[in-house]
């Protein structure tokens, strides 16, 4: 056999049917990939104590949060699509998707009242993801970086679009 008859070979023997078989394999989970940003329906962020005195919510845009001098703050912020876009990629690359329901160091945590928490859910068309995270986690350290850097990705949009509607 000639050194090209091997490389046909070769080629059609191993590379073809790997090929084929990530093909046959990987498209229908690429395909049905549970939270896609066009199936994007809200998103809801909390954050306080048990009683999440602080709130937005995607959907009717209502934005309200205590501020330093404890009064009630109500505005109504509109995410863009590309805030929107923006937002479910960092949940992406954080691996959001992958997270526990629940970031504490126990029991102890969820049901002390005075505890201080958020709360982040994604809602789809067809799926939700929500998370609550504390803030005082000291559990996995990879854990408690990707949703405490998703949660500040969410302050700092909203407080971005806060200030230009201020403006």
């Amino acid at each position: 056999m000639t050194s090209r008859g091997k490389k046909i070979f070769l080629a059609l023997t191993v590379i073809v049917p790997f090929l084929i078989y990530s093909i046959v394999y990987y498209a229908p989970i690429i395909r049905n990939a549970p939270f896609k940003e066009k199936n994007f329906v809200s998103l809801e962020y909390n954050w306080g104590t048990s009683k999440f005195e602080n709130s937005y919510n995607s959907a009717t845009g209502e934005f309200k949060y205590l501020n330093n001098n404890d009064s009630l703050i109500n505005r109504n912020i509109k995410l863009t699509l590309r805030d929107i876009k923006y937002l479910d990629s960092i949940a992406d690359v954080q691996g959001f998707w992958n997270l526990p329901d629940i970031v504490a160091n126990g029991e102890a945590d969820v049901n002390d009242t005075k505890q201080f928490r958020y709360f982040i859910k994604f809602n789809y068309e067809t799926k939700s993801k929500e998370v609550t995270y504390f803030p005082s986690y000291r559990g996995n350290e990879k854990m408690k970086g990707a949703i405490s850097k998703m949660q500040k990705e969410i302050e700092l949009t909203l407080i971005d679009k806060e200030t230009k509607l201020a403006k």
